[in-house]
């Protein structure tokens, strides 16, 4: 990929031996500063194509910022920020998470001290670039991640803004997700300039390596002693639990652990600091369960997670793709499970369509589903 020496030992050192199929595709253009318009399932590598293809571009001796990476979440932020940090460490490379939660005042002092990477939420990214902090006119890359959601939900109008900011002409755009709905592609056009396309049409998205099951309930408070007794027959090293509200994670947490479970749940309104803890816990393996809405249905790499259960089907079905996806990452194999009743069947048989995937019956005999490493 003739990337700088300094480059290529961070990308070694951190563990990337063989491109996949998205990074082979997408670090040359890159590095070429093209447009991007890239969709790959989750766990195939994007976070490493974006930032890889981005810091080959960086300027080391300019102490400005270089490239923004905008994410829905903070989590993923955050681990965008560590992958960034791990893979320019030889370039010395600042790097800059800034997201809300996060003192407005360190991020301020991180950008006077010449954060070149900046990888941050919405929010926190406009405020900076509204108050003049975050100044654009040396920047090479924005890069919107998980950028589906970025374009169509809450975050439309303050990523209209920032994409709107006085960059340079040379400035390239990239955006990078695991869907790419038609309303979505449209929207990506009237921004990007002659991209490069890296797309798997939607029905060649796969979920190969995941094992995808379904239990159907004739009532939905079935699900719990479902879920308990799968709990008690499989052997997990870590797994996801999905709901769709805030008090559904905290209503099954509290019954789990009155059945003497140890788990953890996370949602988006948690204070700051706890989800972080959480999420720490989650990802050193101290935590092995987690209870969790979609804030960690997009992008999360634990490595270990070796099963899902979606105990509510997700309400959007772009969201299933994210959520098992969470499962089987880089090709390792992995398992969901689905707690349905009533009308998420339906969720089911579309899902099964719009995927060309099959989604089987959980059998009686769990010993087919190899969930411990």
């Amino acid at each position: 990929m003739n990337l700088k020496d300094e480059l290529s030992r961070g990308i070694y050192t951190y563990g990337f031996e063989q491109p996949s199929k998205i990074q082979q595709l997408a670090i040359v253009p890159m590095s070429k500063r093209n447009d991007i318009l890239a969709q790959s399932q989750s766990g195939t590598g994007k976070t490493g194509a974006f930032t890889i293809g981005s810091l080959s571009v960086v300027d080391s001796t300019i102490k400005a910022p270089q490239v923004l990476v905008i994410c829905p979440t903070r989590e993923l932020s955050q681990q965008t920020e560590r992958v960034a940090q791990a893979i320019g460490s030889y370039m010395g490379l600042k790097v800059l998470s800034a997201t809300g939660g996060n003192q407005l005042r360190n991020d301020i002092q991180s950008l006077k001290a010449g954060a070149q990477f900046i990888v941050g939420t919405p929010g926190r990214i406009f405020d900076l670039i509204c108050r003049g902090e975050l100044t654009v006119d040396q920047m090479k890359y924005v890069i919107l991640d998980e950028a589906d959601q970025m374009l169509e939900d809450l975050f439309a109008e303050q990523i209209k803004v920032i994409l709107n900011s006085q960059f340079p002409t040379t400035t390239s755009l990239a955006l990078f997700s695991a869907t790419m709905p038609k309303n979505v592609l449209e929207i990506a056009e009237t921004y990007l300039n002659n991209p490069v396309r890296i797309l798997i049409p939607q029905d060649e998205v796969t979920l190969d390596g995941i094992k995808q099951y379904y239990v159907q309930l004739d009532r939905e408070d079935w699900k719990l002693p479902v879920l308990l007794d799968l709990y008690q027959q499989i052997t997990v090293n870590q797994a996801l639990i999905y709901v769709n509200k805030r008090q559904k994670a905290e209503w099954l947490a509290k019954q789990l652990s009155s059945h003497g479970f140890t788990l953890e749940f996370i949602h988006g309104e948690m204070d700051v600091a706890e989800r972080k803890k959480r999420m720490d816990d989650f990802r050193s393996g101290m935590t092995r369960v987690i209870i969790s809405t979609d804030l960690l249905a997009r992008g999360i790499d634990v490595q270990q997670v070796s099963l899902v259960i979606n105990y509510e089907m997700p309400i959007q079905r772009e969201n299933y793709v994210h959520r098992i996806g969470r499962s089987g990452r880089y090709g390792k194999k992995g398992n969901a499970i689905n707690l349905v009743y009533g009308d998420e069947m339906n969720m089911v048989k579309e899902i099964e369509s719009h995927y060309s995937t099959i989604i089987h019956e959980l059998p009686d005999d769990l010993s087919v589903l190899s969930v411990s490493s």
